[in-house]
């Protein structure tokens, strides 16, 4: 059976399921261009996304994979990671081959978009299912006249049996911003990064893959483009504190993202940017 892109409908919003012979799914919402599931060949979930999550189609979807743009976090006057999480965006390409679906969604500047942030752009996701791969690139253009600046990242919850018994591999001797710590500056000495407290770290100019273990499986990550990799768990108070997020909820998720979060791209007129998230099931 050949590979498959249908349309569906997941929880009242509109979304694509992404289907190939060997056994690979991913779900894909148009708001937000959000992946909300993703199970490699074997049937095992490994996207996290929360049973309180919103689905009223204006609200942010708690998991998945949002795409913040154009600004992650706090880091500038928007809302937090930006508007496009929660516009709606289009279908711009499908394809499917013996075994592999690759979905093209688009987003554009509307008069909506333009009342938040006065700048002409275009933006694209590509979802990418192949055997035990699952590839999000995220393209951006600048149509406009002037230089467009921005941060972005693929801000990917990654389901988890325990986070306690997790362990990132990949990070030694980069240099992080602690937002727990007031936003010091750290270097990063630790063979393994092991999550037993609030975890909210921007590691620069991370240039090699990164490792989540687990028990008996592995997750590789990897990043083209995106300069900067993000680790976040909110623990037990943050986590409190999150609505849309169960009790214990934390213990189950844990965000490695993809982003460009420590110095703002600048794009010039005309030109175009993107980054890469690869996630492979080991």
């Amino acid at each position: 059976m050949p590979a498959t892109i249908e349309h569906i409908d997941f929880h009242g919003l509109p979304a694509l399921r992404l289907a190939t012979a060997s056994g690979a799914r991913a779900v894909v919402a148009l708001q937000g261009a959000q992946v909300l599931s993703w199970t490699p060949p074997g049937g095992v979930e490994r996207l996290y996304l929360s049973p309180r999550a919103c689905f009223d189609g204006r609200s942010p979807i708690r998991g998945g994979v949002p795409v913040c743009f154009p600004q992650f976090a706090d880091l500038g006057p928007l809302q937090a990671h930006g508007f496009a999480r929660t516009l709606p965006w289009a279908v711009v390409s499908e394809r499917t081959g013996s075994d592999f679906a690759l979905l093209g969604l688009g987003l554009t500047d509307s008069e909506a978009s333009r009342a938040l942030w006065p700048h002409a752009f275009r933006v694209e996701l590509h979802v990418l299912v192949e055997d035990s791969r699952l590839e999000l690139e995220l393209e951006v253009e600048n149509p406009g006249d002037e230089t467009l600046e921005f941060t972005a990242a693929l801000h990917t919850y990654l389901a988890v049996r325990e986070v306690e018994e997790s362990r990132i591999e990949g990070l030694h001797g980069f240099s992080y911003r602690d937002k727990t710590a007031a936003n010091r500056v750290t270097r990063d000495s630790g063979d393994v990064l092991v999550i037993e407290a609030e975890t909210d770290r921007v590691y620069h100019d991370v240039n090699r893959p990164v490792l989540l273990r687990e028990y008996d499986r592995s997750l590789g990550i990897n990043a083209d483009g995106f300069p900067d990799v993000v680790v976040w768990n909110p623990w037990v108070e943050r986590s409190a504190a999150i609505p849309d997020l169960p009790e214990g909820g934390f213990r189950h998720m844990l965000c490695i993202e993809a982003a460009a979060a420590r110095q703002p791209v600048q794009l010039p007129a005309g030109e175009a940017w993107w980054g890469r998230q690869t996630l492979v099931a080991l």
